[in-house]
């Protein structure tokens, strides 16, 4: 009797957790694209076939589901980025090439409509996204770093956390709203640029010694 009580709430968690995160999908596929301002929760109900009802069960605003966007997004994100670095521990080439691959493109999926919404009607939001960025960024490529100093590919004479510092100070100071529509450029191209200027300053040439 305890048994079968106890199955019921865990299925209809299950089944709430499958609700939310099918909402959260359809979500991000036009957020990304389109930017949020332009999706009302009526077009997002119509399209999954609920009730605006059952979908403000889920989810009480629109800034509610941006953020769950943003955290399946960033989970996302921190999953690849953990399984590269772990697959390649002692293989700094690799491990940089597929860090690049999969981070740009993740970025690839965000275009300026949204950034551009984030910038007008959600600045709050975005400074979650600065500090979750920047701690992706210093774990993941602060560890990279390191090896490529003890392998001999990355220069010694600058101190690892200091690359790692003006890598995310640049990120912070490019890759915001105002600038990257400023510029006129997607966080791919941007996240691109900086990577590659501040890779080719680190970076130990053939032949040179330092």
């Amino acid at each position: 009797m305890s048994t079968k009580r106890t199955e019921k709430p865990k299925k209809k968690a299950r089944s709430a957790d499958a609700d939310s995160q099918r909402i959260v999908e359809a979500a991000r596929a036009h957020f990304f694209s389109h930017g949020f301002r332009s999706v009302t929760m009526d077009d997002l109900a119509d399209e999954l076939g609920i009730s605006k009802k059952t979908l403000y069960a889920h989810f009480p605003s629109k800034i509610a589901l941006l953020e769950a966007v943003l955290a399946d997004k960033f989970a996302g994100v921190q999953a690849k980025l953990k399984e590269v670095t772990r697959a390649y521990p002692h293989d700094f080439s690799t491990a940089l090439h597929e860090l690049l691959s999969n981070t740009q493109r993740e970025l690839d999926e965000i275009k300026p409509p949204f950034v551009r919404d984030m910038r007008q009607k959600a600045p709050h939001v975005f400074k979650m996204v600065e500090r979750r960025r920047a701690e992706l960024i210093e774990r993941h490529f602060g560890k990279l770093f390191v090896e490529g100093q003890r392998t001999g590919m990355v220069r010694r004479d600058i101190p690892a956390k200091l690359m790692i510092e003006i890598l995310l100070t640049m990120v912070q100071g490019i890759m915001n709203p105002p600038k990257m529509q400023e510029l006129e450029m997607t966080p791919k191209e941007g996240f691109t640029g900086i990577i590659k200027i501040v890779l080719e300053g680190a970076l130990i040439r053939k032949g040179q010694r330092l």
